[in-house]
């Protein structure tokens, strides 16, 4: 019978041919995600259940990346912090990357590729909604509850609902000033924040199959900012060399069947698309960078495991090169690599750090910092009636601090050429 990708990922988990939406399995799981702001309670559930001194199940399988609330003064977030290095020295968990040391590495779903935890044909969960992001790969990622996390915790397994999926189709070649933030918010503005609601979000075509890995995370990051249970692209040979040059371990690659039910599809041209922002204060208020275009900013912010990629920094810089920031400009790389890679790489002989601090930006250090609010000393935190143009995943009211401030999510093209204005500016202006 045929089946989707997300379908074949999840019969190989729960041992079985075939697996039909609407069905419940268990699932054998091949990686365990955990962070600081949901690692604590996890771990107190998993002992209440399982006992003070139970052993967890694999522990190999166990990922602890501490990123959310990393460079702040606050002692709640220290706290964290120390109970998971606590945890992670009881149990001897191979992949725990701790504060303050060489192996810390900043967020958390960027961090997973970079160290070659992304193996096409497996699943994933996570105590974060973002978990998603792995989906990129040709693997199954989800978030999941600490009650959940637990259980996996305990037992290396998950009873789960297999999702329908829907498809999302883009032909036609990517224009310049097109992102992969702007198919995704195309996206949203088309089905709503709960239009695929526990649904496997399936990206397929010409212009998907063109973008970079981190590109297509960006895409798969934010399928959960439209419901879905996953996102998910095929691997091609870009994700197998990218797998390939972070990882030895083997890995099993599928491809939806051409007959595969899905829930619905839908067809775009990218070349009849444009730039776009979510505006105030949910990811689906989808509008044109240009009908807003003149809506006064405080504040850009540039980074996230949606925009914090150096992918994301590389299209900021070819907008910011030779130019000068008008507002407070935050370039917030996700991870210790990103960050390195910011003095390294290069875009027309400059590194993009010094792009970006002769522009007048600031950047920071690989952390989640503002993208979640965050304690009052968090780097690029909104305070009241701050408008920011901002290249995370989700702006409800509270979402990066202030709850009287509004924040328009934008690919890096756009938060850059914005912050140059200081006020919503179409990229193409200076493209």
């Amino acid at each position: 019978m045929a089946q989707t990708i997300t379908q074949k990922i999840l019969a190989k988990a729960a041992n079985r041919k075939f697996v039909e939406p609407g069905e419940s399995v268990w699932l054998n799981v091949d990686i365990l995600l955990t962070h600081d702001v949901c690692g604590p309670p996890t771990i107190d559930i998993f002992r209440e259940e399982f006992g003070a001194d139970a052993k967890v199940w694999n522990t190999d399988k166990v990922v602890v990346l501490p990123d959310h609330y990393i460079f702040t003064a606050n002692e709640h977030a220290h706290r964290n912090i120390d109970l998971l290095r606590q945890f992670a020295k009881e149990q001897g968990l191979n992949h725990y990357y701790d504060v303050g040391t060489d192996r810390y590495k900043g967020v958390c779903h960027v961090a997973l590729a970079e160290e070659g935890f992304n193996l096409p044909g497996t699943v994933l969960f996570g105590t974060d909604s973002h978990t998603c992001t792995s989906g990129a790969f040709g693997m199954f990622g989800t978030g999941i509850g600490n009650t959940d996390a637990a259980f996996i915790l305990g037992t290396g397994k998950l009873w789960e609902k297999v999702p329908e999926s829907i498809k999302f189709t883009f032909d036609g070649e990517m224009p310049a000033y097109l992102t992969a933030k702007d198919l995704i918010l195309q996206i949203l503005g088309d089905i709503t924040t709960d239009g695929a609601t526990y649904m496997a979000m399936e990206f397929d075509g010409e212009a998907i199959f063109s973008l970079p890995m981190e590109e297509r995370m960006t895409l798969t990051n934010m399928a959960i900012e439209g419901g879905g249970m996953n996102g998910i692209i095929a691997a091609d040979k870009i994700a197998e060399e990218y797998v390939k040059a972070r990882s030895n371990k083997p890995y099993e690659l599928f491809q939806s069947d051409p007959d595969a039910r899905y829930h619905s599809k839908y067809h775009y041209n990218v070349r009849d698309l444009e730039p776009v922002v979510a505006q105030p204060h949910s990811p689906d208020n989808r509008a044109t960078v240009r009908s807003v275009a003149g809506t006064k900013i405080t504040k850009s912010y540039i980074g996230s495991c949606t925009g914090g990629k150096l992918t994301d920094f590389m299209l900021a810089a070819k907008i910011l090169k030779g130019q000068k920031v008008s507002v407070t400009t935050n370039i917030v790389p996700a991870t210790v690599l990103v960050a390195r890679s910011l003095e390294t790489e290069q875009y027309e002989g400059v590194s993009l750090k010094k792009i970006f601090e002769d522009a007048g930006c600031s950047v920071a250090l690989p952390s989640c910092a503002a993208c979640l609010g965050g304690p009052a000393d968090t780097v690029g935190r909104s305070v009241d009636n701050d408008v920011v143009v901002s290249t995370t995943n989700r702006n409800f009211p509270g979402r990066m601090g202030s709850k009287h401030a509004g924040v328009y999510l934008a690919s890096p093209l756009t938060a850059a050429a914005s912050a140059i204005t200081g006020k919503l500016t179409d990229p193409r202006d200076f493209l």
